[in-house]
C-alpha cells in the first residue's frame, strides 16, 4: 500500500515548550515511522512580520535543534529549511495567478494581521495562503496537521488543487485534509490558572529551561486555598496541575495527590515540588540533546543539506510538471 505524505511547517520564532512535546511533537516522531513525512522550518512566512535579521539564523538552529532533540529522526523524516527549497517560490507565484485579491483580503488571518501591525501590511503577508499551499503541494501531500488558526489557509490550498485541475483540465493536485492524529490532542494548561500553555501568554515551561528555571516556575504556579470539603470539584487552576501531573509523573504519584486532595489534606507546595522534580527529569535530558546538537555545526549543516536535497527532487518533479501543464516550455 502507498505510504501517505505528510507536511508540517513552524515558523522559527520562538522556543518549543511542553505542549508543543506532550502535543504534536510526540505525534510527529510516531508518525515518521508511518508515513512519508516532510518537516520544514518556515523562514520565509517568518519574514511577514519583519523580524530581526541579526537573530534569525540562530532562531533557525534553536528551532531545528530542538526538534531534533525531541526525536524527530533525519534518517527517516525530511527535515528542511523553507528557504533552502527555491522551486517553493516559483510554485506560489504560479499559483497565485489563480488567487483572487478579494479571496486573500477576505480571509480571517490577514484582517488579524494587519490590526495587529498596521503600520506593516506587506504582499506578504496577502499572499501568505499561496505560500503555505505551495509549501503543502510542492510535496503532493496528502494530510497537514493544523491549528484551528490554519483551518482556513488549508481549505483554500484545497481551492486551489480544485481550481488548478479545473482550470487546466487535470487531475494533478489531489486536496490535502487537515489531521489530528487519530485521537484529541493533549491540551497542556499553562501555569497562570487557565487556558493552553503558550509562547503569547508568558506561562510555559520550555524544552531549553534550567532546572532552577523549571523549579522556580512550578512553584509560583497558580493554585487554590484547598478544597472546601471531601471530594469537592477541582478549581481550574488546581485541576491544570493534575493535568501537568499525569503528563510527567508515576502513576502512584498521580494516585498519591489525588487522594490527598480528596481527603482534604493535600499541601500544593508539596505537589508543585514534585511537579517539578518530574518536569525537570523530563525536560532536562532534551534540554542536553538541544545543547549538544546545537553546538555541532557539522550535523545541523549534514542534516539540513540532505533535508534539501530530498526535498528539493520532490519540489522540483511537481515544479516541472506544473509548468508543462501551464504551457511554460523550454525551447
Amino acid at each position: 500500500m502507498k505510504m501517505e505524505t505528510v507536511l508540517s511547517g513552524i515558523r522559527p520564532t520562538g522556543r518549543l515548550h511542553l505542549g508543543n512535546y506532550f502535543g504534536a511533537l510526540r505525534n510527529f516522531v510516531r508518525m515518521q515511522h508511518e508515513a512519508r513525512c516532510f518537516f520544514f522550518i518556515a523562514d520565509y512566512h517568518s519574514l511577514t512580520t519583519h523580524p530581526d535579521p541579526a537573530s534569525m539564523h540562530d532562531n533557525i538552529r534553536d528551532v531545528l535543534a530542538e526538534y531534533l532533540a525531541a526525536g524527530l529522526d533525519p534518517e527517516v523524516a525530511t527535515i528542511y529549511v523553507q528557504s533552502d527549497v527555491p522551486q517553493v517560490a516559483e510554485l506560489s507565484m504560479l499559483l497565485s495567478m489563480h488567487a483572487p485579491v478579494g479571496e486573500l483580503e477576505r480571509t480571517a488571518s490577514f484582517k488579524d494581521k494587519i490590526r495587529k501591525q498596521p503600520q506593516n501590511v506587506n504582499a506578504g503577508l496577502l499572499t501568505y495562503p499561496v505560500l503555505m499551499a505551495a509549501d503543502i503541494l510542492q510535496h503532493r501531500a496528502d494530510k497537514v496537521p493544523v491549528g484551528k488558526d490554519q483551518e482556513q489557509h488549508l481549505e483554500l490550498t484545497r481551492v486551489y488543487a480544485r481550481r488548478f485541475n479545473s482550470f487546466y483540465g487535470v487531475e494533478y493536485f489531489k486536496e490535502p485534509t487537515a489531521y489530528n492524529f487519530g485521537t484529541e490532542l493533549v491540551k497542556v494548561p499553562g501555569l497562570d490558572g487557565s487556558g493552553k500553555m503558550g509562547k503569547s501568554e508568558g506561562n510555559g515551561l520550555y524544552l531549553s529551561d534550567s532546572d532552577a528555571d523549571i523549579r522556580k516556575k512550578v512553584m509560583r504556579a497558580v493554585s487554590d486555598s484547598g478544597p472546601a470539603e471531601p471530594g469537592a470539584p477541582m478549581s481550574e487552576p488546581v485541576a491544570n496541575l493534575f493535568t501537568l501531573l499525569r503528563l510527567v509523573s508515576a502513576p502512584e504519584v498521580v494516585a498519591h495527590f489525588t487522594d490527598t486532595y480528596n481527603r482534604c489534606e493535600i499541601r500544593y507546595g508539596d505537589l508543585k515540588k514534585q511537579l517539578a522534580e518530574d518536569i525537570v527529569a523530563v525536560v532536562a535530558p532534551i534540554r542536553e540533546r538541544i545543547e549538544a546538537i546545537r553546538a555541532d555545526e557539522a550535523y545541523l549543516h549534514r542534516v539540513t543539506s540532505e533535508g534539501a536535497e530530498r526535498a528539493r527532487e520532490s519540489s522540483a518533479a511537481t515544479l516541472a510538471d506544473v509548468r508543462e501543464i501551464m504551457g511554460i516550455k523550454r525551447f
